[in-house]
């Protein structure tokens, strides 16, 4: 819906209106089971009906009763909006869980209507006014709408009546008699509760602190920081109303982003807004201290008192009362709370002090306007909340609300809610339970999922902070510090210690730190499986100050038995005694497959073999409602015998070579999710092509001809090599990334049918728009499937390309799933079987690679140690620990090589890693690999630096442990001056009565049984030196990542690595979650400390968390990117807003998930010929990126330098500067200027600046873009070239023709090694050489008649033309690896109205909720859709994608 002004929906948990709604509580339950049961019809409405749209929206016949209320309001909308404004949500049958492949091919479709029409509201004081709604929404959205337009923000109180009739919340529109096209509905004031009159303040307070960038500063109520509008100083919203840049171009760049600057200045990173200064409306607002009202009051209709200090300094007392509000007579000293004469009384409080106080009339009516003309991506609450390692010193304000907030366990208004807490374990379980048989029910479900998740999450935060800061009581105080545990809001906490040495045998305290990491990747994999009937923990890890907290919620009954009593499956003593239960084997033998653990046998205690299909530690507990839930998931995935020694155990030649097996600090490493599927998916390669090899040799024995034998031996031997025959078409393969041709036929994949009409193909211009995203998530989906992929296609699928033989393989095999092997000739059976013992599966009759978990676990009894079979599982996991280290890293630093990776800050190379199932464990064996290539230098830095910053992390957890409260800011301060400053000798500066603590370390350790973590005393921290800390850190990189360190300080770690100070700061804060003073540090005086106490301005917690997944819209987004890799724009197009669509009814309005989205549409936008709406999209990109994310993510400098060639092509040149420039800055000091990525920034800013006109200032960008490119692309490459000819550019532009040949020369000489003569590069570059050197003899000549002439002659006016913008919008879009791609105009006209009808449902989601702020948390590691390689070209041919390439 969308009214006259910015109609914004609540989107928070504790918004006062929507606490009936919310899925919590003891009435949870039937609150999501009656909004389950709410499915009427198929699709889903939105919020905005489509001016006449194309064509009708289409729903299969599948999802006919699958229709949702669309007001589920979790997050601000329903979770099901999945078709309206035209979309198409055409649900795969065989894709859904309980789809059927005979639903796809002949599905009828039905029409939705949802009709859209406009309503008259009258509200008391202000003029009638209209609002466009649809008819399946809700009552409830049109309350929301109003309490955040401007004329109506100030009403809380109110029904809606329709000719007289109060209308239910949650009635849809289309279900009220009578309203149509111009019907009114009338805001009627209704009388206040207590809990109304509280729900109104805070909504007042959340109005008055609206453009507050506190809460954001603090990491508080989801606020999040965005300083796009402030760096483009509004261009990019002014211009798109104004389509003219007449104004005069300011370019300096400021000096700290000219190439070659050494400063790295902090100051900038949050720059200050001019309108930053919010208006102060009020001093004061607070609960007064005569509350409550006594009981003759009550009955007088007093609900509660307030105290009022007015702008002008006066003071006033109010009531509430069930009418509303009146200011009384009672003062600070006197209680009268009779009215006060004059008599001032209104509705609402806002009303109420405009009455009273003009400065806040004006003050208040200046707020709502800058409010409401804010971007809604700037006002919503972030789903999880993001941190900033950097804040300004903040004025501390008086804040009543924000004071009640934290003295008490109020979480997202549960005392609101029936029951008065959440609980949590009831409502997540419920959740997943939800139907989920078609499209709009997994909406639903997953909506419903993701809530209650991030609510939870919130809650376990807090919760754990509460814990370590000593508020909250043991249940067990009588036990040491280490045993405690907690339980908070329905939440069980407990500590990462070794408890009874229950981790005595796995590395006692520091396995036990590491469990709870391992544990929550086992929650996600099972999660990720979702099987029906099988339950998981709310499981929530959380560092603060040094402590790890493993948040869970709590199974009911648990606490009432021991918990051997509870364990029905599994072992409580790492395999001593084992138990097992029909039912866990029959749900988790479901789960086998998926996630590759082999049911096997273990014998107990006393002596029975026990199946199991898990680890040991797996333990299978019956809750008292009844739910089979598994919890203690920490060794789910097998171990990694490469940090695992053990006696009579050999590993492959490629693991000794690297030094491996290596003791580790615990004996709980495993193998990662990512290498585990990878691993399986390469093995069914081999299996693949050794059926192949074996089924050519039969065939070859059969030849009936010489020449046929000829051909079949020399396919033979190519078969042997693993290589296709060089007589067929060319087949790519490359074991694990094979790139898929057929993805959207993958059957696993829930993706829409995209048919190609026929006779249409991708043009030979329609090139692959190669992303990351593509090319990543093949694997993936092959690997979360049972059917792994090869060659690019799903088993059981063909390709029109493969060999007949590979073909015939490939369905030998699928005929196993179709019929007894005994039903299979001998032959074909001797095939199988021959290929299943060459690559070591587990069964010799099929392919079987899964992994027995335990095979290696101390204390395990397994039933034939010494057979033939235990043999096989053993091996299987030796051979998974070589494929790491031969295959995995070896692809990763072949990938850096090829720049197909681009890390720059040490978290994407750690996702990187991760993608590729490489632990960080390993990163020392990456860094020495690094080492060997000089290309792979800045890699190598990153890695270095990691490692550094993740060893002084290890160092800050233990030294953060025996700091008490009183101490803190100057412990960190303490810390950070020995890791990074150049002073030899820092001193901490510690409290005056520090010693005194000291002398009662006894008397502090009695109390500590009661409050162990708070009060723990400990000097040690206060001794630590420069000089210790550099020793500990050298050697816990030796003992941790293998990497001999050669520096001994951080000065000299500098100069030996090419680190800098500024991102080693950053990177430690985010790692240790400190914040500090935004200000410019010194770290190299040799005199003074660089931190004081005051530097430190906060401490946060890491948090750690299962991020749920909407699969629909993953999906979408995957297919969307595969079509678009093939050349199908359009089908791409339109996937990708379908995904877009589905994204936010899953998420709401801001996700990761939701920027990658709108930046994959932005681009399309732009090659298709629509740089405005380009801009529009990439503009919520990049603000998504800011909240979500951080504003110096990886991320987001891509997202920035995007914007800007958009701002660019729209002939926004000041402010395309502006970004550039603020990209450029945030690399700098994230990693520095030497980088490859820097020469991509430098060559986009040298070439806007040439076409300016500063060619002195574009020459110095360009150079320093050259320098780079040669170091890590070499000097011949074609990069280097396209580097040579934009000089040369600049050059003759400057009129140094000399110069410019120079340049030019070395691009022609390049292009014709590499391209050859009569390539058509090599051709332009000699006719500009041509061009030049004419251009260059002409001004010869003219310098000759001048000498001839003597003094008196004249110079002419060289004949130079500036370069046009639309030539240097060519070089702009080839660099940045973007190609137009030839469409007709009717093929643009169509996509154009097709976005038109769609709508951006992001940003119109955004408008539906109010900033108010949802509790929440968020940690780097959340799932994403994987990011775009921009640097992909999407070119013609070969030369273009190589020059064109962004990376």
């Amino acid at each position: 819906m969308t009214g006259g002004d910015s109609a914004v929906q609540n989107d928070k948990p504790n918004s006062p209106t929507l606490i009936q709604e919310e899925v919590g509580d003891v009435g949870g339950t039937q609150k999501v089971t009656k909004l389950a049961s709410s499915v009427e019809t198929a699709g889903a409405d939105s919020q905005q009906p489509a001016p006449d749209p194309p064509s009708a929206p289409l729903i299969p016949e599948s999802q006919q009763n699958g229709h949702v209320n669309n007001h589920h309001h979790q997050n601000g909308k329903e979770a099901a909006r999945a078709a309206e404004d035209g979309l198409a949500v055409e649900e795969v049958g065989k894709g859904s869980p309980e789809g059927t492949k005979a639903d796809k091919d002949d599905q009828e479709v039905i029409v939705i209507q949802d009709m859209g029409f406009n309503i008259k509201v009258v509200a008391p004081g202000i003029e009638p006014f209209e609002l466009q709604v649809s008819s399946q929404e809700m009552v409830q959205e049109i309350h929301q709408v109003l309490m955040d337009r401007e004329d109506t923000c100030h009403r809380t109180c109110f029904s809606l009546q329709f000719e007289g009739n109060v209308l239910d919340n949650f009635a849809e529109l289309k279900n009220i008699e009578g309203l149509q096209e111009g019907s009114v509905l009338k805001v009627v004031e209704e009388p206040y509760t207590v809990r109304e009159s509280r729900i109104h303040m805070r909504h007042v307070r959340d109005l008055l602190k609206s453009l507050d960038p506190a809460d954001a500063y603090n990491g508080m109520d989801c606020s999040s920081l965005s300083f796009l509008n402030v760096i483009t100083e509004g261009d990019i919203e002014m211009k798109k109303r104004k389509r003219n840049d007449s104004d005069s171009v300011d370019c300096t760049p400021p000096d700290y982003v000219m190439p070659g600057a050494k400063d790295r200045p902090i100051l900038p990173l949050q720059p200050i807004s001019k309108d930053l200064k919010t208006p102060q409306c009020l001093k004061v607002l607070t609960a007064s201290g005569w509350n409550p009202p006594p009981g003759n009051r009550k009955m007088h209709g007093d609900l509660m008192y307030l105290s009022v200090v007015t702008a002008e300094d006066k003071h006033f007392h109010f009531t509430a009362s069930t009418r509303g509000f009146f200011v009384n007579q009672s003062t600070q000293e006197i209680f009268n709370p009779k009215p006060a004469s004059p008599k001032c009384w209104a509705h609402s409080l806002i009303e109420l002090l405009n009455q009273i106080s003009p400065i806040f009339k004006r003050n208040f009516a200046t707020l709502q306007k800058r409010r409401v003309n804010r971007h809604p991506f700037e006002r919503i609450a972030t789903p999880f909340q993001v941190y900033c390692w950097t804040a300004p010193q903040m004025d501390h304000t008086i804040d009543s609300v924000r004071a009640e907030d934290a003295y008490t366990s109020r979480l997202g208004y549960e005392e609101h809610i029936p029951g008065q807490t959440r609980d949590w374990n009831e409502e997540l379980q419920t959740t997943r339970e939800l139907s989920r048989k078609n499209l709009p029910e997994r909406l639903l479900r997953e909506r419903a999922i993701f809530k209650v998740h991030s609510d939870f999450v919130a809650a376990a935060t807090r919760g754990a902070m509460a814990v370590i800061d000593g508020n909250v009581m043991a249940i067990n105080p009588g036990e040491e510090a280490k045993m405690q545990m907690f339980i908070w809001n329905n939440i069980f906490f407990s500590l990462g210690f070794d408890v009874k040495d229950h981790y005595k045998e796995y590395g006692g305290d520091y396995a036990a730190y590491i469990a709870p990491c391992n544990d929550l990747k086992g929650v996600r994999a099972y999660n990720g499986v979702d099987i029906e009937g099988l339950y998981t923990l709310g499981t929530v890890v959380i560092d603060y100050r040094g402590y790890r907290v493993t948040a869970q919620s709590i199974i009911p009954g648990i606490l009432e038995r021991e918990q051997e009593q509870s364990v029905v499956y599994g072992s409580i003593d790492f395999g001593k005694s084992v138990v097992t239960n029909d039912k866990y084997l029959e749900l988790l033998e479901k789960t086998s497959k998926p996630l590759k653990i082999l049911p096997h046998k273990v014998i107990n205690d006393q002596n029975e073999e026990v199946q199991i299909i898990s680890s040991v530690e797996c333990k299978g507990i019956v809750g008292n409602d009844g739910r089979y839930y598994v919890l203690d998931l920490l060794r789910t995935f097998p171990p990694d015998v490469n940090f695992l020694p053990m006696e009579g155990e050999e590993l492959s030649e490629e693991c000794k070579v690297l030094g491996f097996p290596r003791k580790h600090k615990h004996r709980l490493a495993c193998l990662r999710q990512e290498l585990v599927d990878a691993f399986a998916e390469n093995r069914y390669l081999l299996f693949m092509r050794h059926a192949a090899l074996q089924l050519m040799s039969i065939r070859q024995k059969k030849a009936t001809t010489v020449e046929e034998e000829q051909k079949i031996s020399k396919r033979l031997v190519a078969a042997a090599q693993g290589l296709r025959s060089p007589d067929l078409p060319p087949k790519e393969v490359n074991d694990e990334e094979e790139n898929s041709q057929t993805k959207e036929e993958d059957p696993t994949n829930q993706s829409p049918p995209t048919t190609q009409p026929e006779g249409e193909q991708p043009s030979s211009e329609s090139k692959a728009i190669e992303t990351k995203e593509s090319r990543e998530s093949d694997g993936k989906d092959a690997a979360n499937s049972e059917h792994p992929k090869i060659g690019g296609c799903p088993r059981g699928q063909g390709d029109s390309s493969k060999d007949p033989v590979d073909a015939e393989a490939q369905a030998l095999v699928e005929s196993l799933a179709e019929q007894d092997s005994g039903s299979l000739d001998a032959a074909s059976r001797e095939v199988i079987n021959t290929a299943c013992r060459a690559i070591g599966s587990l069964s010799d009759s099929e392919f079987d690679v899964r992994f027995n978990p335990d095979v290696f676990s101390p204390g395990v009894t397994h039933p034939n140690p010494q057979g033939d079979q235990f043999r096989k599982q053993k091996q299987l996991v030796k051979d998974a620990a070589a494929f790491l280290v031969s295959h995995q890293i070896a692809g990763f630093v072949k990938d850096c090589i090829e720049h197909s990776i681009t890390a720059i800050d040490g978290q994407s190379l750690c996702e990187a890693l991760h993608d590729r199932g490489i632990n960080m464990r390993y990163v020392g064996k990456v860094a020495d690999l690094l080492s060997q290539h000089k290309l792979l230098e800045h890699i190598h830095r990153i890695a270095v630096s990691e490692m550094i910053c993740r060893a002084a992390k290890h160092q800050f957890k233990t030294y953060m442990q025996g700091v008490e409260m009183l101490c803190l800011s100057a412990a960190v301060s303490h810390f950070l001056n020995c890791l990074l400053s150049t002073f030899s000798n820092p001193h901490p500066q510690l409290p005056e009565d520090f010693g005194l603590n000291m002398n009662k370390k006894k008397k502090n350790k009695k109390r500590s049984r009661h409050y162990p973590i708070a009060n723990h005393v400990d000097r040690e921290w206060a001794s630590l030196s420069p000089q210790d800390m550099w020793s500990n850190i050298k050697t816990e990189v030796k003992e941790y990542f293998d990497f001999s360190l050669t520096c001994d300080s951080c000065d000299s770690a500098v100069e030996t690595y090419g680190l800098q100070k500024t991102s080693l700061l950053r990177e430690i804060c985010i790692k240790c979650g400190v914040q500090v003073l935004l200000r410019e540090y010194t770290f190299d005086s040799k005199h003074r400390a660089t931190f004081t106490e005051e530097d430190i301005i906060n401490i946060f917690p890491i948090v750690k968390h299962v991020n749920p997944k909407a699969t629909d819209a993953y999906h979408f987004f995957q297919s969307g990117q595969v079509k678009i890799q093939q050349g199908f724009l359009k089908e791409g197009f339109e996937l990708i807003n379908e995904a877009l669509n589905l994204f936010n009814n899953v998420y709401g309005a801001m996700h990761p998930e939701i920027a990658a989205c709108l930046r994959t549409l932005a681009r399309l936008n732009y090659i298709l010929g629509d740089p405005v709406e380009a801009l529009n999209n990439q503009q919520k990109a990049v603000l998504m990126s800011e909240r979500v994310l951080g504003i110096d993510h990886p991320n987001t400098i891509t997202e920035y330098v995007h914007l800007a060639l958009y701002c660019f092509a729209n002939q926004q040149v000041s402010a395309a500067l502006r970004l550039m420039y603020r990209a450029r800055y945030l690399a700098l000091v994230v990693f520095g200027e030497d980088h490859p990525e820097m020469a991509l920034y430098d060559s986009n800013i040298g070439l806007i600046l040439h076409g300016v006109g500063e060619i002195d200032l574009s020459l110095r960008f360009l150079e320093n873009a050259l320098e780079l490119n040669k170091k890590y692309h070499g000097q011949r490459s074609l990069k280097v070239a396209l580097n040579h000819h934009l000089l040369a550019r600049a050059f003759s532009c400057k009129g140094d023709f000399r110069a410019a040949l120079m340049h030019e020369r070395e691009t022609y000489t390049i292009y014709k090694s590499q391209l050859g003569e009569q390539h058509e590069k090599t051709k332009d570059s000699s006719e500009c050489l041509k061009h030049l050197t004419q251009q260059a003899v002409v001004l010869q000549r003219t310098m000759n008649e001048i000498y001839k002439s003597g003094s008196q002659a004249t110079i002419p006016p060289l004949q130079i033309s500036p370069p046009s913008a639309s030539s240097v919008l060519e070089l702009i879009n080839i660099i940045n690896g973007i190609v137009f791609l030839p469409l007709s105009q009717k093929d643009l006209d169509r996509l154009q109205q097709r976005q038109q009808v769609l709508g951006n449902l992001a940003e119109k989601q955004a408008k539906d909720m109010p900033a108010i702020k949802e509790a929440g948390d968020q940690e780097s590691s959340a799932p994403k859709v994987p990011e775009e390689d921009d640097a992909k070209a999407t070119t013609a041919d070969v030369a273009d994608a190589d020059d064109g390439a962004a990376r």
